[in-house]
């Protein structure tokens, strides 16, 4: 098994997708999904590997380095790579929704 084939296997199934399911929202067919779990060496492209990271909320660093060890710091950092891309008006709506949120908990 290889870090990539563990680490989309086990987001995958925690996210409830089936391989085909993954397919379908990478723009993969389920045979190549499969491929990346099960065999060795995995060679997918870093276009590819960013798509599955993207679908998977996680980011491309953490599917591929054994060092990158953190989910939870992947998936963070995921969203604000997210957040940074969003148009300035998105942006601020998020803003003011966590403004509601943070007043809540007071």
């Amino acid at each position: 098994m290889t870090v990539l084939g563990d680490r989309i296997r086990e987001l995958r199934k925690k996210k409830g997708y089936t391989l085909e399911k993954l397919a379908e929202l990478t723009d993969s067919s389920k045979s190549y999904i499969w491929e990346l779990e099960n065999k060795q060496p995995a060679r997918p492209s870093a276009d590819k590997i960013a798509k599955i990271a993207r679908v998977l909320g996680v980011t491309p660093e953490y599917l591929v380095d054994p060092e990158e060890t953190n989910v939870a710091e992947a998936t963070d950092e995921a969203f604000y790579r997210k957040y940074r891309r969003l148009d300035p008006t998105t942006k601020e709506k998020f803003r003011r929704m966590i403004d509601v949120w943070d007043d809540d908990d007071k």
